[in-house]
């Protein structure tokens, strides 16, 4: 999603500048909220849930996701969306952003100076980094709302406001440095392995 809409963007020289990176990247990560992030995030938060809860009640991801369809229909797959939705347009904004005013920056005026992959991961970690301080506390809400306790909240904003009154400003920030640690590497890997496959894809199916 973020070549098809990059490649609408760039100059006539091929270059993305730093405020198109951020917009393709906020689209890119709405979509991939949309298809596939909050289905998946969903199931997983409330598998989570039931597992350290007394009595469990799934017995396995097929049981457990046909139980959740079947009581809450495939809308309980979907609890969140708006909190997901925020949370990766914003995480990948924000990477994308970054990611693009560091490949700018390294290749100066020639926007077809080879890239490093050591260089590429750790402007994907500073990247990663800069996604976590920027919307961890998206993060935490969305969590919320896909949990078991989801009920609790009326909406987004709601599930917000009982977070900061009931428990503080340092609640939004909950897991920081263990997800910094994961994001970082995974961010770094990612954008290394998609740089590779971009370059390999590109002598395979040469594009104008």
């Amino acid at each position: 999603m973020f070549e098809f809409l990059s490649n609408h963007m760039r100059d006539a020289q091929g270059r993305l500048d730093s405020t198109r990176g951020l917009l393709c990247g906020l689209g890119a990560g709405v979509a991939e909220a949309v298809v596939v992030v909050c289905p998946m995030e969903t199931v997983k938060v409330k598998f989570i849930h039931d597992q350290t809860s007394p009595n469990p009640k799934y017995k396995g991801f097929f049981h457990g996701v046909r139980e959740i369809v079947r009581e809450q229909g495939l809308k309980g797959t979907y609890q969140g969306l708006t909190a997901t939705v925020l949370k990766q347009g914003s995480n990948q904004a924000i990477r994308f952003f970054v990611m693009t005013s560091l490949r700018n920056w390294y290749r100066g005026d020639n926007p077809n100076k080879p890239m490093n992959p050591l260089i590429t991961g750790v402007f994907g970690a500073i990247a990663g980094a800069a996604s976590v301080f920027g919307n961890t506390p998206l993060d935490v809400i969305k969590t919320r709302m896909q949990g078991l306790e989801a009920h609790k909240y009326r909406n987004t904003w709601d599930c917000g406001m009982q977070i900061l009154r009931n428990e503080g400003l340092k609640a939004f920030y909950k897991g920081t440095v263990p997800r910094l640690g994961r994001v970082c590497a995974d961010v770094a890997i990612v954008f290394i392995i998609y740089d590779e496959v971009v370059k390999l894809l590109n002598k395979v199916w040469p594009t104008d």
